[in-house]
């Protein structure tokens, strides 16, 4: 996409995209041990479809596409943390946790947002 787009060639270069795959590790390791598996499920899915609307995204080789994708990642994001609440209001991972991961997300979000804005100009 380099050539067209000037942000990349592939999209395991983009920063959003390694950003939210580092998350996701953080996401299956922070609830690895749940036993509610419905919220773990849920909660990992989520996490999972950011990055790969992210990647899927990125290869549909058109700006219009790219950046629909990238609104469906940022909603993922939303998710994570939306269910980060819960798991603070059930007390699955210490308040410490859950700050720093819902504040990863949020910093995320607002990646995607800017990155998804340079591609609608």
């Amino acid at each position: 996409m380099r050539t067209e787009h000037g942000f990349a060639e592939r999209f395991e270069d983009l920063s959003i995209w390694q950003r939210s795959r580092t998350l996701v590790g953080t996401i299956y390791l922070s609830f690895r041990d749940l036993r509610d598996f419905g919220y773990r499920d849920q909660i990992q899915r989520a996490a999972v479809s950011v990055m790969n609307n992210i990647a899927e995204g990125f290869e549909q080789q058109s700006p219009t596409n790219f950046a629909r994708y990238l609104d469906i990642a940022k909603a993922s994001a939303g998710e994570v943390r939306s269910m980060l609440y819960l798991a603070e209001d059930l007390s699955y991972l210490s308040h410490d946790q859950i700050i720093e991961i819902r504040d990863s997300y949020e910093i995320l979000s607002r990646q995607i947002a800017k990155f998804t804005a340079t591609l609608r100009k």
